[in-house]
């Protein structure tokens, strides 16, 4: 069977690819520190020696819109390309090609609707930066097949903060499950708090550091009960107009299990959200 060796969860930003690769004037102040916390967190990915990818993230309503908006989608395609032109445009991320695992995601399909998930999938997924920004982060060699799981996080009527964890859980043991001897990493991306476009967007810190705080120990801890009986859909609202992107994190937490503590913890405070990376070795190690 597969060995899932690493659980990864941590925020996208799109704006980390154009301020690491900037020079001279155009390089922001925080770039420095930022790249070699990022550097720091890829070697966790790096130590672990994966041979797939499965790639936890939401699109931002660039292919997915209301006119057919699934929960819980799996991408099953031999390649998918990536970005989209408001991302060149807006972040300078680069046009990308990635190399589907499709028995993978065959198996996470069938699999999952067994288990009493009625997962939608797509065989011409293009993907956005939630699952290209950490593919630069973690792995700039773009060198390692993916399996693209895409989350609701934006169009209500969402699934709730449980259903995440839920999906977390199986999507683990399926992963376990899964004939071969391959090592598998599960690689989420959420937000903490998050106000786009809201009064609160451009302040010094990210638009609830109380939030931050308490979010960092649940997932850190592994605190999943004491996560779920504070979080809620209505709750996500007051952190910020685009929390609703922490469910991401909790369906990692249900991935990585209840108690799990993180191997590897680290945040970012930038001037408007605080960037937040975790590990956890399953097995111990990373080895």
């Amino acid at each position: 069977m597969a060995e899932l060796v690493a659980v990864i969860a941590s925020t996208h930003h799109p704006f980390y690819h154009r301020a690491s690769t900037a020079t001279g004037e155009d390089r922001p102040d925080f770039a420095d520190e930022w790249v070699r916390k990022v550097e720091a967190f890829r070697e966790t990915l790096t130590k672990a020696r994966p041979d797939v990818l499965v790639m936890v993230g939401s699109d931002h309503f660039h292919q997915l819109w209301l006119d057919n908006m699934p929960q819980f989608l799996i991408g099953k395609a031999p390649f998918y390309d990536a970005n989209w032109y408001n991302e060149e445009r807006e972040f300078g991320l680069p046009r990308m090609l990635m190399k589907g695992q499709e028995d993978l995601s065959s198996h996470l399909l069938r699999e999952g609707l067994d288990a009493g998930f009625d997962l939608a999938f797509s065989n011409e997924l293009r993907i956005d930066h939630s699952i290209t920004c950490p593919i630069i982060t973690l792995r700039p060699q773009n060198d390692l097949p993916i399996v693209p799981v895409y989350t609701n996080i934006f169009a209500p009527p969402l699934p709730r903060p449980k259903r995440f964890v839920q999906l977390g859980r199986t999507i683990r043991e399926l992963v376990e499950s899964w004939p071969g001897n391959q090592r598998v990493a599960v690689i989420g991306t959420g937000h903490l708090s998050l106000e786009l476009g809201g009064p609160r967007q451009f302040g010094p810190h990210g638009p609830d550091p109380e939030f931050d705080a308490k979010a960092v120990e649940w997932i850190s801890s592994g605190d999943i009960e004491g996560c779920l009986a504070e979080v809620t859909l209505d709750s996500l609202h007051a952190p910020g107009n685009a929390t609703h992107g922490f469910m991401d994190f909790m369906l990692m937490m249900g991935v990585a299990g209840e108690g799990a503590k993180a191997d590897y913890v680290d945040t970012y405070d930038l001037f408007h959200t605080m960037e937040a990376y975790f590990t956890w070795y399953p097995n111990g190690g990373g080895q």
